[in-house]
């Protein structure tokens, strides 16, 4: 099955699809209330497109489902995240792993925007945050706080593999 992982658990595409088909949440209607368009929406349900960290949550607030325990390490083309698992319901906090491959960004013209604020600590590596008109170089042991109401972006300066621990505050 395109969507399964190799040990059987479910692709956050499913997930994503079992809980919009349980909530009879249409597609035109998720798209209305995430911004993100039908056939992006498909693609994600599919496996044929990793949604982003920031699209996660738009769907999960718009969903009014909590991603906490994601099925797998999850690959987008320039980085990978895992959430770590939380136990409680409704939290606002979510916290990820995130690894940047060496001299990559998430996606080079997009820069994302969600309500809350972010919160970026280095494990190793360097990176270069974006906020707005500022750009913040980072390297290991240092962090960065920012309302990520504003478009930001993150990119790995480095010529190893930055590993980051990502913390996002949404409060509704």
């Amino acid at each position: 099955m395109p969507g399964k992982k190799k040990n059987g658990t479910d692709s956050i595409g499913d997930i994503i699809k079992k809980i919009r088909s349980e909530k009879n949440v249409t597609y035109e209607e998720l798209a209305n209330q995430t911004g993100l368009s039908v056939s992006r929406l498909q693609k994600i349900e599919k496996g044929e497109l990793t949604p982003s960290v920031g699209t996660l949550l738009q769907l999960s607030k718009a969903l009014q489902a909590n991603f906490n325990r994601p099925p797998d390490r999850t690959k987008t083309p320039n980085y990978y995240y895992k959430q770590f698992p939380t136990f409680a319901e409704n939290t606002h906090l979510k916290a990820f792993s995130v690894q940047v491959d060496p001299k990559k960004e998430h996606i080079k013209e997009l820069r994302y925007r969600h309500q809350g604020e972010e919160f970026v600590y280095v494990l190793s590596g360097t990176v270069e945050v974006n906020v707005g008109d500022h750009i913040k170089k980072l390297g290991k042991g240092e962090s960065l706080h920012f309302n990520s109401g504003v478009r930001h972006g993150l990119k790995n300066v480095g010529a190893t593999k930055a590993d980051l621990i990502v913390v996002i505050y949404d409060a509704e």
